[in-house]
């Protein structure tokens, strides 16, 4: 099982849930962000494609006493879900780590993998991902510089969203980690000084 990570506690510890919210919680992996999110949410959908991983986040969100406000989905990305589910709030901490074409087989690995240019599943997901947002909903968004920030940001606005940095820090390796808030864009795009890949 793929143990929580750096880039995990820092999302933990900038996640910020309104109460009520309805959250989707996309590639729940242990289900930390899913049981902290659930503590002021009304509900937490948790999915991963890894059956292990949902076994693993169900158990947890038991010894952390919110099964009872969180639901637990084996698939890939959203579709497992209604194309008219709709969320206040998603969150991802994205495989985003460039890959060679061989890893990613194990399940292991699909934590992490994200493609040769770390790109594989984040595309797909910023594709799909408005379709499940309400229209003032929020994406949390964890990735790395070495998964092109840039593009991101011009996916997101491209499809209507304003962008804020809410947390960065330098990572082993010389990378940095991102978390970062999207909401739809009813005025004027905020500037954004993008971190600097190393």
């Amino acid at each position: 099982m793929y143990e929580p990570a750096e880039d995990s506690f820092i999302f933990a510890e900038n996640l910020a849930v309104n109460f009520g919210d309805y959250v989707l919680d996309t590639g729940t992996g242990c289900g930390i962000l899913g049981i902290v999110a659930a503590e002021k949410a009304s509900h937490v959908v948790a999915v991963d494609l890894n059956p292990k991983a949902v076994r693993c986040a169900k158990e947890n969100a038991k010894r952390n006493k919110v099964a009872a406000k969180m639901s637990f989905i084996q698939g890939d990305l959203f579709t497992p879900l209604s194309i008219d589910t709709k969320f206040d709030l998603i969150l991802f901490n994205a495989p985003y780590l460039p890959s060679e074409h061989w890893e990613g087989e194990a399940w292991i690995e699909r934590a992490w993998a994200g493609g040769v240019d770390g790109r594989s599943v984040l595309d797909r997901f910023l594709r799909d991902f408005p379709s499940h947002l309400k229209a003032d909903g929020r994406l949390l968004l964890m990735q790395s510089t070495y998964a092109n920030l840039e593009k991101t940001f011009e996916m997101l606005k491209t499809q209507g969203f304003k962008v804020e940095i809410v947390a960065e820090q330098a990572a082993p390796f010389f990378e940095t980690i991102v978390l970062m808030e999207a909401k739809a864009n009813r005025g004027c795009p905020r500037h954004l000084s993008l971190p600097k890949s190393s």
